[in-house]
């Protein structure tokens, strides 16, 4: 028969009483919660392994807060971990703060669900989020006495089990799209969509909160959600007859083109569970006003309608811009940069100028002087210099598609190119992508009729778009442009002494300031945009970038091996990995713990990424590769200052950061590790 608590013809029930915690005190903050919550699944059998399910539903809190209205929080994930789909819940005493806007947390169900997850398990859970948006159900969970009064509640909010006929597996699997109901022609329509990262929780309440708005309102609103457990898109005829568009999302829509030419509010995905009332007037005063903003079929009105929506303001949005470019950038810096240095590694830095000459005049049956091994190391130098040539492009061609989607996109590398013609480099990059992209923007803007649409994403927008940029690039701004950009090379050449030292420290604070954010990822782009290997400063600025960036995680690993009683269980788990991300130069593997203890780690890293900065900079140390860590120290210059750099940086941040936290050990660990120690066994 059965089992309505895991809606499956076999296995576990979804919850337990040993799941259950009433009126517990679990600790101080989020971490500790989570940490216990996960415990207890380990101990019934359910994870494999606690404190990977703990790094997983704390990685999944990182990206938003779970924490929603009405003193409930629904942590999250999905995990290899996580042996089979469960619940774990907490009525908690204290409240816990997990991010909403009303303050802290009472009630917590984790939710967790295997890596691979069935359809079923997806729906069990996604049922769960949906009443907790309804007042009736988190009342009774309140007033519980027992675990056994939990469990009845989640059963009876869970989806019965489909009658057992030979039929019903197809069903399951596939099932139909229902036909629309018909809606009077006087009322109201909103389409909407709902998506998140995980697609477990929020995409669900987020969808439920916005209908309940609709019917307080009057108004019909159908929702697609992107989740899952499955999506069954909305009918073409429901999207025809809407009158506006709400995207409640925190990842991209799919088929975003079925609703070209609809007014949109779009949003992150909580907002629609904080605030669906508001979503459901602004999209019904859209639908009123012929000014508003519209879905077109390469979405470029998403760029502009994401901040009216109010959940970013615009010093955000330029940020999440540029790091857009950045992040674009990278894989171009990374393949060509690692082809280069291994160009030199085979045919020696000799290969430079004639490089060209070698590949194209030459081949297997009539090698150039050095044999087989001159010429591959030439065909790498020469692709890696290939894929290099289009670092600033792509910069500046996906800070427009940041801000204006496909559109942007040849404006953007057209100003790209425009800026290494002039010789304004990087900065051009980054001023010619802004104009671009706000060019595509305005462009798009205009109105035009009806028959002429289909042509503004693919000709009309990218042609004046690269004319405005290309002419202000080319008359205007490349010679003030061009001009800066040899000035700062000309300065970094010409420093010495004390000032090199400097420029070291300020590389390697602002390193490890954000580990991986936006301050992080300027001090890199710096360098890799004058990365050059006939340039020895560009060379020894590159040595520091990277060095200074393995600093955060190699020093918040050996903090974790030598002194392991002041950090929790994931955190020990997290410094075991972050020796190798450290090793890699992976700077986020120190995020963990920096965003668990921010004033105490964070400043500690600062410390010893300066320290490592200043002493490649007052070796010499240079570095032909903008990525890789250890594994390119065939690139590195003087790899024995490097290593040494390396060390002392690291012994001083996993100090600085140890000392710290002992003079002041964090809440949690004084309340609640314990809870966390059985998973370690």
């Amino acid at each position: 028969m059965p089992d309505i608590a895991s809606g499956a013809t076999s296995g576990p029930a979804i919850i337990d009483d040993g799941l259950i915690a009433l009126d517990a005190d679990l600790g101080a903050d989020k971490e500790s919660v989570i940490a216990a919550l996960a415990s207890r699944l380990a101990a019934a059998g359910r994870a494999t392994d606690a404190a990977a399910l703990t790094a997983a539903a704390l990685d999944r809190e990182a990206k938003s807060a779970t924490g929603l209205p009405g003193g409930i929080a629904i942590p999250h994930c999905r995990a290899d971990a996580v042996a089979t789909a469960s619940l774990g819940f907490a009525r908690l005493s204290p409240k816990v703060d997990f991010g909403a806007p009303d303050g802290p947390a009472d009630l917590v169900f984790l939710i967790a669900a295997p890596e691979g997850a069935g359809a079923e398990h997806m729906k069990l859970l996604s049922s769960l989020a949906r009443a907790l948006v309804r007042p009736d159900f988190v009342g009774s969970l309140r007033d519980a006495a027992t675990p056994a009064d939990v469990i009845a509640l989640v059963e009876g909010v869970l989806p019965k089990p489909a009658p057992a006929t030979t039929a019903a597996p197809a069903a399951e699997s596939a099932p139909a799209t229902p036909a629309p109901e018909p809606t009077p022609a006087a009322e109201r329509t909103i389409v909407a969509v709902t998506a998140c990262p995980t697609g477990i929780a929020h995409t669900y309440m987020a969808a439920d909160a916005l209908k309940a708005a609709g019917e307080r309102a009057g108004v019909t609103v159908r929702v697609e959600t992107q989740g899952s457990s499955g999506s069954t898109p909305l009918p073409a005829s429901v999207i025809a007859g809407a009158d506006a568009v709400i995207f409640a999302t925190d990842v991209g829509v799919k088929n975003r083109e079925r609703f070209a030419g609809k007014p949109v509010v779009a949003s992150g995905v909580k907002r629609a569970i904080n605030e669906p009332d508001v979503m459901v007037a602004e999209a019904m005063r859209a639908a009123k006003d012929p000014s508003a903003g519209t879905v077109d079929a390469a979405a470029v009105a998403a760029a502009a309608d994401e901040p009216s929506a109010g959940e970013v303001g615009w010093g955000t949005r330029l940020r999440q811009i540029l790091l857009t470019g950045v992040s674009y950038m990278i894989p171009f810096v990374a393949a060509g940069g690692l082809l280069i240095a291994l160009g030199f590694l085979l045919g020696g830095y000799e290969i430079t100028e004639p490089a060209a000459d070698i590949v194209v005049g030459n081949s297997l049956t009539d090698l150039p002087d050095g044999g087989l091994t001159t010429y591959l190391g030439a065909v790498l130098f020469q692709l890696g210099s290939l894929a290099f040539s289009f670092l600033v492009p792509a910069l500046a061609g996906f800070i427009a598609f940041a801000i204006a989607d496909r559109p942007g996109l040849a404006p953007g590398f057209t100003a790209g190119a425009v800026a290494v013609f002039v010789g304004a480099g990087f900065i051009g990059g980054l001023v010619g992508g802004l104009i671009a992209g706000f060019a595509a923007l305005w462009v798009g803007r205009i109105p035009v009729p009806v028959w002429a649409r289909g042509l503004m994403p693919v000709v009309i927008i990218p042609l004046f778009a690269t004319l405005i940029v290309g002419a202000l690039m080319f008359l205007v701004l490349g010679k003030p442009l061009a001009a800066i950009t040899t000035g700062l090379t000309n300065w970094l050449n010409g420093l010495s002494g004390s000032s090199v030292v400097i420029l070291g420290v300020i590389l390697g604070l602002m390193m490890c300031f954000d580990l991986g954010g936006p301050v992080n990822k300027a001090a890199y782009a710096f360098a890799v945009a004058g990365l050059d290997v006939s340039n020895n400063a560009s060379l020894q600025i590159m040595a520091a970038v990277m060095a200074a960036g393995m600093v955060p995680p190699l020093a918040m690993a050996l903090s974790s091996t030598l002194r392991p009683g002041i950090y929790s269980t994931a955190e020990r788990e997290n410094g075991k990995a972050a020796w190798l991300l450290g090793a890699s130069f992976i700077s986020e593997g120190a995020i963990p713990f920096a965003a668990a203890d921010p004033l105490r780690v964070i400043p500690s890293m600062m410390a010893g990424g300066a320290v490592t900065g200043a002493i490649v900079m007052a070796t010499g140390t240079t570095l032909s590769a903008p990525h890789g860590g250890i594994f390119v120290f065939f690139a590195i210059g003087n790899l024995l200052w490097f290593l040494v750099a390396l060390a002392a940086g690291t012994v001083v941040g996993a100090l600085c950061v140890t000392l710290a936290k002992e003079v002041h050990r964090p809440a949690h660990l004084r309340s609640s590790d314990t809870a966390a120690q059985p998973a370690v066994a």
